[in-house]
């Protein structure tokens, strides 16, 4: 097998394990991966355009706004209008969707987390760099790894 072809295992190894993960929150949680994505990165920076919301998650902005549409039916968030520019819309996490942040699990596995952030900093930065090269030589957008950290919720692992 060559090495590319190695690499294309890992990559759907990946996928499906996230898949799996996202499967089973769904299940037990009622969220889909993309829906808590969401409001974990409009709870950490309220003041982002919908627009914005969209490019940190990776999603186009009609299925950002379609995710949205729900949480706002559900009561998880509502839309306000920017104070000084009209044209600007942001999505705020209401009461009850708060509740159910603190209530939600993580997007990727415990144990991934774990074992994650209990490698040294210089090898959490070298998965990351190379993850990212990934994404760039598979002309993904790259999402700048602060706004990732924050869209994940994993606000706690630092880099140098």
């Amino acid at each position: 097998m060559n090495t590319h072809d190695e690499v294309l295992v890992s990559i759907r190894q990946i996928v499906r394990a996230i898949d799996l993960h996202s499967k089973q929150l769904n299940k037990n949680f009622g969220l889909t991966s993309p829906q808590l994505l969401l409001m974990r990165t409009i709870q950490a920076s309220p003041k982002f355009t919908l627009s914005q919301l969209s490019h940190i998650s990776n999603m186009s902005q009609a299925t950002a706004t379609s995710i949205l549409d729900r949480l706002e039916k559900r009561g998880f968030i509502q839309r306000e209008r920017d104070t000084k520019d009209k044209r600007k819309v942001h999505a705020v996490i209401t009461q009850q969707g708060e509740r159910i942040l603190q209530q939600a699990p993580q997007l990727l596995q415990d144990d991934f987390i774990e074992q994650f952030q209990a490698l040294d900093q210089w090898e959490q930065t070298q998965i990351l760099s190379s993850l990212q090269r990934v994404s760039r030589m598979m002309n993904s957008a790259e999402i700048p790894p602060e706004d990732l950290l924050i869209a994940l919720g994993s606000e706690n692992i630092h880099f140098t």
